[in-house]
């Protein structure tokens, strides 16, 4: 039997071993759902915080998209970089680890009041949390078979909305009480999440007693081998060297700064541009995350369904929709709900791209690179921040938010086109 074959199916095992495999497949999938949502608990409080930072310390919204874009270039590094490290350790130490520090970077920027230690905190809170996407990559491929994995990572992916969609309500909430409850409270629900993941996460199904998807004597050998020159050439030419994934991670550049200019300056845009309380303005930005949620869903369903497994053809259609709502929250001044309405439609669209980027590359990098190429498409993701968080903080400051969300269209419809170039991607690259 092939190894494709093996991969995507669980007859080779007895019906014992299949019910405890899916068991365990399902245990992964929610707890890392859980622990990678606590991720979002210390890293997208900043934006409902930034508001009331302004009025406190007199800090622009310059200096806040320096914040965003240092901390969004050392994330993305580290993604990348955690990725090598991701495919090669134990997902469940590297994961808990990453997430303490990261609440522990939180406490100190709460407790700080200089604009350099701000940065300084923040930056190191950047490289932590990127630690926190390479063990996810590096688990799903391994429990998840790769004819299965765009509608279960779908499902998994959607715990980046809820983890930001919670925390911006929490904390338009608690900032009442002061911006830098914003960081202390989301810090303690982070490390008691540590707590959870640490008691309930398990790593690869070999580390329970249950064998890996692939029955390949090869395969198993590849496993073990991983950190030789073998392992390094098989990655050069999965990931490096494969033009598909280029194009799949320059086009997230374009996913990511549509969808961190809303997450990051959607309560300030908001509050500054439409006149919404800040209250108000964290539900809306949290019902831009919550229809991400279904849209991600339902991306995620239509490539196994109707694509058969190519993520880059329903990326396409979901980032021209992204960049025709904004368009429609661009021209139509409106009442809140229709506004919210609208940012729920930009939601939905744009989390069916930001989930089948990782699902993509994964499939095509094979599971044993897959942290790799998603570390890599990280690089581009994160590299936007220099025009979602920088970019747009001196637009608005200099010319208005008129003028930096028509930026943020025309990224839009370019990130479309750049999507379709990756339209005869193959769904998988376990036949090579």
């Amino acid at each position: 039997m092939s190894v494709k074959n093996n991969q995507d199916s669980y007859s080779t095992m007895p019906p014992e071993t299949a019910k405890r495999f899916k068991y365990w497949q399902t245990r992964v999938i929610i707890t890392t759902m859980i622990g990678y949502a606590m991720f979002y608990f210390v890293r997208k409080n900043l934006s409902i915080a930034m508001p009331a930072m302004q009025a406190d310390l007199g800090i622009t919204k310059a200096e806040l998209g320096i914040f965003l874009t240092l901390h969004g270039l050392v994330y993305g590094v580290s993604k990348f970089a955690n990725g090598f490290i991701g495919d090669r350790v134990n997902a469940r130490y590297f994961m808990v680890t990453g997430l303490v520090l990261a609440a522990f970077c939180n406490i100190a920027f709460g407790f700080s009041s200089a604009v350099l230690m701000f940065g300084i905190v923040w930056i190191m809170n950047g490289w932590f949390q990127g630690m926190g996407f390479p063990p996810c990559a590096r688990l799903l491929t391994h429990w998840i078979p790769p004819k299965e994995l765009a509608t279960k990572m779908s499902v998994w992916n959607t715990s980046h909305s809820i983890g930001a969609g919670l925390v911006v309500i929490i904390t338009g909430y608690v900032v009442s009480l002061g911006w830098r409850w914003c960081f202390f409270v989301p810090s303690a629900i982070a490390l008691a999440g540590a707590a959870f993941l640490w008691f309930t996460l398990r790593d690869t199904p070999s580390s329970v007693g249950l064998p890996e998807i692939t029955s390949d004597n090869k395969n198993h050998k590849e496993e073990g081998d991983s950190k030789s020159l073998e392992f390094k050439q098989f990655v050069r030419k999965k990931v490096f060297l494969n033009p598909y994934i280029w194009i799949i991670a320059i086009a997230n550049f374009f996913v990511y700064t549509v969808r961190y200019a809303v997450l990051d300056w959607g309560p300030t845009l908001l509050s500054e541009w439409k006149g919404v309380s800040i209250h108000h303005a964290g539900w809306m930005v949290a019902g831009f995350e919550i229809s991400g949620i279904i849209g991600m869903l339902l991306a995620g369903w239509a490539t196994d369904k109707f694509f058969g497994g190519r993520g880059a053809r329903v990326a396409v259609i979901c980032m021209a929709l992204a960049a025709f709502f904004i368009f429609l929250f661009w021209q139509i001044d409106a009442s809140p709900a229709l506004m919210a309405g609208i940012l729920m439609a930009a939601g939905f669209s744009i989390y069916g791209p930001q989930a089948l980027v990782g699902i993509a590359v994964a499939n095509l990098a094979t599971k044993r690179a897959a942290a790799t190429a998603i570390g890599f498409t990280g690089l581009f993701g994160y590299a936007s921040t220099i025009v979602s968080g920088w970019g747009l903080g001196m637009i608005a400051d200099n010319l208005g938010w008129n003028y930096a969300i028509g930026v943020l269209i025309i990224l839009g419809i370019t990130g479309t086109l750049v999507f379709a170039l990756a339209w005869k991607a193959k769904a998988d690259g376990y036949d090579d």
